[in-house]
């Protein structure tokens, strides 16, 4: 990877950055529909989307201290979303793992979500949707060399 970065990839960069900010800010509305709080429902997403997930991989992925993740996966699981089980393979810890009512909690929201979006990209041109879709292509080569 080159040391020295051109300006013009520090632009769109830039760009990107700001765009999916709005975006996330703006699809985010939607999530109110599902009573949970944002640091309730990023956990539950990484449950669901990760499968069975020890406290301790769940507090790193949410960049929180283990305490903090333990109020949140407690509030989940008194809210009938997630279920803390022995994991079987160390019997030493627990893995938390999404139930049934939370993994339709998490589809509705993305469903509703994509359905926001889809419609502001509906009112697009045809061209205009065709270029979203290289880009969604391109952007999803970019991501895994992050």
């Amino acid at each position: 990877m080159p040391n020295k970065i051109s300006t013009e990839s520090q632009i769109v960069a830039g760009q990107i950055h700001s765009v999916a900010i709005h975006l996330l800010r703006k699809l985010r509305r939607e999530d109110a529909d599902s009573g949970l709080n944002a640091p309730r429902l990023s956990a539950l997403s990484v449950i669901v989307f990760a499968g069975p997930v020890t406290l301790g991989d769940l507090a790193a992925a949410e960049q929180v201290r283990p305490p903090t993740m333990t109020r949140i996966v407690d509030a989940l699981v008194e809210l009938g979303l997630a279920a803390k089980n022995r994991n079987a393979a160390d019997g030493r810890s627990t893995l938390i793992t999404p139930t049934p009512a939370g993994k339709m909690l998490l589809i509705e929201g993305r469903e509703r979500r994509v359905r926001t979006l889809a419609r502001q990209i509906d009112a697009l041109s045809p061209g205009d949707r065709a270029t979203l879709q290289q880009a969604a292509e391109i952007l999803k080569n970019v991501l895994p060399a992050m």
